[in-house]
């Protein structure tokens, strides 16, 4: 049975997600930034809308990228010391997730990411929670990715890429300023094999929720960011 949440309602366990509907929680609530917040410190994520009810998701396993446990290839090492692309943080971040909304993905017939998950998102960046990494090639967007951070968390939304290594080469620098700032871990949500390749891996829930409860109890506070702060690490 699928909980359905009115806009002051509190989340359901997370042991009531559906195992066999890939750790659905809920239906409805709110987009709202304190809400949004609540959901990702439980571990708590919106993926999509039905008829404008946000649709909540906590899976187990939960896949999680280690940044320290990032495998850079030859070729992207080569692209980062050599160009031709370049990096920024949260100079776009309207433009990243609209590119991430448009583009096609193996499997999915449409976008999760609709106007008002968008607004909802923009409205987040705004108030310094979440973070857009883009990249550029001769003044053109054609790369980037977007997530929250909270505490030493980052939780991974979603990637574009317009050019090939253009997602990688973000990602690339997002790992930069994780580690340099010390965060534990990202949060990529569901398994796929592209995360696998840049090295993240899944763990049991209840592993997940005990890491990110100590994560998001510490760090730095919320800000823009930008890319200066950065020492190379490549």
């Amino acid at each position: 049975m699928i909980t359905f949440l009115g806009p002051l309602d509190a989340f359901p366990p997370v042991s009531a997600a559906r195992a066999d509907m890939g750790g659905l929680l809920a239906v409805g609530g709110s987009l709202f930034p304190d809400r949004l917040l609540a959901a990702y410190r439980q571990g708590i994520f919106p993926w999509g809308t039905v008829e404008g009810h946000p649709i909540w998701y906590n899976p187990d396993p939960r896949m999680v990228l280690f940044p320290e446990e990032f495998r850079l290839s030859r070729s992207l090492r080569k692209i980062l010391r050599n160009g031709p692309l370049t990096a920024t943080f949260d100079t776009n971040f309207a433009g990243v997730i609209a590119a991430c909304a448009a583009t096609a993905r193996p499997g999915q017939d449409g976008t999760w990411i609709s106007p008002d998950m968008m607004e909802a998102y923009i409205r987040l960046h705004e108030l310094g929670w979440a973070h857009s990494v883009e990249t550029w090639a001769e003044g053109e967007l054609v790369g980037g990715l977007y997530g929250l951070a909270i505490g030493r968390m980052f939780y991974g939304e979603s990637m574009f890429s317009h050019r090939d290594n253009a997602s990688k080469f973000a990602f690339a620098h997002l790992i930069e300023h994780l580690l340099e700032h010390e965060f534990g871990m990202i949060d990529c949500q569901m398994y796929t094999e592209h995360l696998a390749s840049l090295g993240a891996r899944e763990i049991p829930r209840e592993e997940f929720l005990q890491r990110l409860q100590q994560l998001t109890a510490s760090g730095s506070e919320r800000s823009t960011w930008s890319i200066d702060q950065l020492n190379p690490v490549w």
